[in-house]
């Protein structure tokens, strides 16, 4: 389950990346890298 929470996490990313800009854009990118994190660290599902 943890490589389907990083692919999720890299396609949150790549629409961000492509839809936002500026700093919305990285923090953003942030809170994602910062749920993933959270989420593995929690054991998944």
């Amino acid at each position: 389950m943890e490589v389907g929470t990083v692919i999720v996490a890299l396609v949150l990313i790549f629409i961000a990346w492509k839809v936002l800009s500026g700093l919305i854009k990285f923090g953003l990118i942030a809170v994602v890298i910062i749920a993933a994190i959270w989420f593995l660290t929690q054991g998944g599902m």
